[in-house]
């Protein structure tokens, strides 16, 4: 079986793992605190939080904001439903538009038409790792004063230009950033998340929601030469990241250059090879974007049946997912008057394919894939 996708984890992660537990300091403790130093270094932001996983994080960030009952908050359909739910947990309604069929992005075109005097933030998706068209979004945010949060759930190690320089996803270029480590994602730590931004009172909003609303965390406490009583300054979760999974991400922190460069290599070689099928549309990079490459998702030929190509590739033992999901579809949202139309975002939802990638991935493993693709096509 050729999978879709499959974490790269080794020896260093596993020692890493044990010795965290040996430590006897298993909870959110020293390897988290170390963790998210590092990935803030990587990344070129002032503060990174680590939470529980990157839906977590999508809600703290709005939580932060002070997103909740009767605000809007607009976003795509097309993406993890996870983006929509958070919205509801804080009482606040998705307003959802269209994407850019090129690059299964917000398409900024529509972003301004979207905007009410009830919306207190935008969520942008880089979906699948490609970066957003930032420059565009956050003129149109800016000028109407609303909060931007980067979905990046999918863009460790990913790239995009702003003002002639290359810039890491995650330095961050709208207010925050969010990301996940689950498996399916460049990095993991099973799961996991984190914030980042250059707000540093959102930063410390973080880090209360995350822990009860603990005003003194227990490293502190359990560090300190005296008696702390700690107290509890507002309602929060138990958001929290083990220092179990922070040795294992720290680990995968070491390997990201590595494993996008090799993303990147597999991608290019994948357009290469499918470049001349007539009717395939294939992913496309913008000249200020460099992706890294979590997902290699194709547009089919019209004339083929998404579901009858996926369940052939899986007879021939080649994993695939569907295009990603838009969520008005999905029961929780069926009843969610659309005041957007969203047809790109269905197309490429019912059209779409996303091929196997993984940095593990051998040249006769995609050889396998695009010949059985090419099959299909040449049916």
């Amino acid at each position: 079986m050729i999978p879709i996708a499959t974490p790269l984890l080794a020896d260093e992660e596993a020692d890493a793992a044990r010795a965290a537990v040996l430590s006897g300091w298993v909870s959110q403790g020293p390897q988290v605190a170390a963790f998210e130093r590092e990935f803030a270094a990587l990344v070129g932001a002032p503060h990174a939080c680590a939470v529980a996983n990157c839906t977590t994080a999508l809600q703290l960030a709005l939580a932060a904001l002070d997103v909740g009952a009767g605000d809007e908050v607009i976003t795509v359909s097309h993406s993890f439903i996870a983006t929509a739910n958070v919205i509801r947990y804080q009482g606040a309604t998705p307003v959802f538009i269209d994407i850019d069929p090129e690059t299964y992005n917000l398409d900024c075109a529509r972003l301004a038409e979207a905007i009410t005097e009830r919306t207190r933030a935008i969520i942008v998706v880089h979906q699948m790792g490609m970066p957003c068209d930032m420059a565009a979004l956050m003129a149109v945010a800016r000028r109407h004063g609303i909060a931007v949060i980067e979905d990046a759930a999918c863009a460790a190690g990913s790239q995009i230009r702003m003002n002639d320089v290359w810039e890491p996803i995650g330095k961050p270029h709208g207010d925050i950033a969010c990301f996940s480590f689950h498996p399916r994602k460049v990095i993991t730590t099973g799961e996991g998340g984190m914030l980042t931004t250059a707000d540093a009172e959102l930063d410390r909003k973080f880090r209360l929601l995350r822990q009860h609303g603990m005003s003194v965390p227990d490293i502190v406490r359990h560090g300190s030469q005296r008696v702390i009583f700690e107290e509890y300054v507002l309602v929060g979760y138990n958001y929290r990241m083990t220092d179990m999974q922070a040795a294992i991400g720290r680990k995968q922190l070491e390997r990201l250059p590595e494993l996008v460069t090799r993303r990147r290599s597999v991608a290019a070689k994948y357009s290469e090879l499918l470049g001349n099928l007539e009717g395939l549309r294939l992913p496309t990079e913008a000249s200020w974007a460099r992706s890294n490459w979590q997902s290699y998702c194709v547009r089919l030929p019209d004339r083929l049946d998404q579901r009858i190509v996926m369940q052939n590739l899986l007879d021939k033992g080649i994993a695939s997912r569907r295009g990603i999901m838009c969520s008005h579809r999905e029961q929780p949202y069926a009843e969610t008057r659309q005041r957007h139309d969203l047809r790109q975002s269905e197309l490429a939802q019912d059209r779409s394919i996303l091929l196997p990638l993984y940095a593990q991935m051998t040249d006769a493993d995609l050889l396998s894939v695009v010949a059985a693709l090419k099959a299909e096509i040449a049916k």
